[in-house]
């Protein structure tokens, strides 16, 4: 876990076949919306609000493009380490 500006991140690596799909993009945001504050998602120079299905789907991350996924308190850690678990685990398809 790295801190920058005092937010929270990991980078990620999309790791599922369809990439950040509809499906999987629903996944994460039902996820990101647990979090009591902001959630982010970055690839490249573009930053999304992750808690949002179609600014994900925005992005249009592929499978092997690497995405940062920052919080911006600590409190919602936990959010963070659900997210990273969804995301390596390829969105469970």
């Amino acid at each position: 876990m790295a801190s920058n500006d005092h937010a929270l991140y990991r980078d990620l690596v999309i790791v599922n076949e369809l990439g950040l799909h509809a499906r999987s993009a629903a996944k994460l945001a039902k996820t990101a919306q647990a979090a009591d504050n902001d959630v982010w998602v970055q690839l490249g120079g573009e930053r999304v609000d992750a808690k949002q299905v179609i600014d994900l789907l925005t992005l249009a991350a592929a499978k092997g493009d690497c995405i940062r996924v920052s919080i911006d308190s600590p409190l919602d850690v936990d959010t963070l380490d659900r997210i990273v678990a969804l995301v390596t685990s390829g969105f469970g398809e």
